[in-house]
């Protein structure tokens, strides 16, 4: 594997001038946990007691964003702290581009670009600096940064104890209740029916228990609540009974251009779900705070994009925010950002500054007093905590893809409280004022032509000076066919999630036998 070795002497040579007394790092990612999607972000459906806390005795970032509306790009930008463009994934990893497009069979008038199918071994990632520095290293869940063909792993890249991750994106072979039939989990016998989500807290406080004495960076990459999803009965019985009490919608879908969109969090088993995961993470609070490690630990909270409102297991609403993952508006980047700093006086304050996730990769280090051995994308936001000055600076997006949820290709740019979308299919530009219009209904460019050219110019520069592809358009494209598709399409999609959702709601609902593998009957 290709590291720059100077840096690592470097590192060491650091880590021998710094105190004993580092702190240590929780990193917690959810997957596909929308903006709305916490009782500390406004909802009332879901409750999550134990996230809350995070947020509630530390800083809430009220405009968090992930560095891309899905996966893959988003969670490589939080380990390398470099915008998609510059790490070369921009779409998850197993997506299908170019002509390979074709066979989804969704008739849309360009090619996908392609893409990077793992993470650049090259590339020096935040738990690399931290292993450098004399930290125990740990991941745990999701990794989804490589590819059946390319071997990229956890341990590939600075973590030296994997737990569960590889390069599937979500818990295909065994679902969300053990056995869980992952190559890199250990199944024991008694843990029959426990949910993956506690399974990977679990091994991440037996990691912290084992490490108490050294300085350690834990990542706790939960698959959840990433499709398919899945609870147990108790958690649904409670979610579906919450959901009659406040009103059971007759329809419970808009129609976007190509799918349906939740109107309203009323999801019993996703809200199951969300508990589940609430209820890991409580599990490695509990750790910290009994072995009194909690003063000294810094914890980080994100999402790595939007929640999935349409596409997938269309799970949530995240109105007022308009799509969600896979979508170029606000929903699809836009997540929740909490970070607990024992050692700084932050807590229950609210942030109104746009951030990024990508902004982590020197924050964290700035907060173990690590110097960063490389200049990155993302921008340190101590001063931020600190209340000190932080100078405006743009934010970009590039997604050169259909997202499976129902998005665009684009690109987009935010500066201050202006957000510019580039589509790639017809060259238009969206111009939305987020300060009164968070959900984005209003094109308001033609009011306001000099800021859009403003942005749209300053767009196009960070698109050439990082080499960002841009999709073709595809040679037998037929603009009759897909009308003719998507019009099917539509009628068979919005009938089809219609009817799950009424199930899911009905008082005999029952997946399976044995819910999943969540009991024994």
């Amino acid at each position: 594997m290709k590291k720059i070795f100077l840096f690592t002497s470097l590192f060491l040579i650091f880590a021998c001038e710094k105190p004993d007394s580092k702190p240590n790092f929780l990193f917690i990612v959810v997957d596909d946990l929308g903006y709305y999607d916490l009782s500390v972000m406004g909802s009332s459906f879901y409750e999550t007691p134990n996230i809350d806390r995070i947020a509630e005795e530390g800083a809430l970032f009220k405009q968090g964003y992930a560095n891309a509306s899905v996966c893959s790009p988003s969670r490589a930008s939080l380990l390398t702290g470099f915008y998609p463009t510059i790490h070369g994934i921009t779409d998850w990893i197993g997506a299908k581009s170019g002509i390979d497009w074709r066979s989804n069979g969704r008739e849309t008038k360009l090619l996908p670009s392609s893409y990077v199918n793992h993470l650049p071994f090259e590339m020096i990632t935040l738990p690399e600096v931290f292993l450098s520095n004399n930290y125990k290293t740990f991941f745990a869940g999701k990794w989804h940064l490589g590819s059946k063909e390319e071997k990229s792993l956890p341990t590939d890249h600075g973590f030296e104890i994997n737990k569960g991750g590889y390069f599937a994106g979500g818990p295909y072979s065994g679902g969300f209740f053990s056995p869980f039939n992952n190559p890199f989990l250990v199944d024991k016998h008694e843990e029959k029916g426990i949910p993956l989500s506690v399974k990977l807290a679990l091994e991440t406080a037996d990691f912290i228990k084992e490490n108490k004495e050294n300085p350690f960076f834990a990542y706790l990459s939960f698959y959840a609540v990433h499709a398919p999803i899945q609870t147990s009965r108790d958690k649904w019985e409670k979610y579906r009974e919450k959901a009659e009490n406040q009103g059971i919608l007759e329809e419970g879908f808009f129609m976007e251009k190509r799918l349906p969109m939740r109107i309203k969090q009323d999801n019993p088993v996703y809200a199951g779900l969300i508990e589940q995961t609430d209820d890991a993470v409580g599990v490695v609070l509990r750790t910290l705070d009994e072995l009194n490690l909690d003063k000294n630990t810094i914890v980080v909270f994100v999402s790595d994009n939007g929640g999935v409102s349409s596409g997938d297991d269309f799970s949530t609403s995240n109105l007022p925010l308009r799509g969600g993952k896979g979508y170029q508006w606000e929903a699809g980047t836009k997540t929740p950002f909490f970070m607990k700093i024992p050692h700084l006086d932050i807590h229950g304050r609210k942030i109104d500054t746009p951030v990024m996730g990508a902004d982590l990769f020197p924050t964290l280090l700035e907060l173990a007093g690590i110097e960063n051995p490389i200049k990155v994308d993302g921008k340190s936001l101590v001063p931020l905590l600190k209340g000190e000055s932080f100078n405006k600076r743009p934010i970009f997006w590039h997604y050169p893809h259909y997202g499976n949820q129902g998005g665009d290709p684009s690109a987009a740019i935010r500066l201050g409280n202006w957000k510019l979308i580039k589509y790639f299919e017809d060259g238009r530009n969206e111009l939305y004022d987020l300060k009164n219009d968070i959900g984005e209904k209003f094109d308001v460019l033609n009011s306001y032509p000099k800021i859009a050219a403003k942005l749209n110019k300053t767009l196009e520069e960070w698109l050439i000076s990082t080499n960002a592809k841009i999709p073709d358009v595809d040679p037998i494209y037929n603009k009759e066919k897909e009308t003719t598709w998507l019009n099917l399409h539509k009628i068979k999609i919005k009938e089809k999630v219609e009817k799950r959702r009424k199930d899911e709601l009905k008082l005999d609902y029952k997946p399976n036998i044995d819910w999943w593998g969540s009991s024994i009957e």
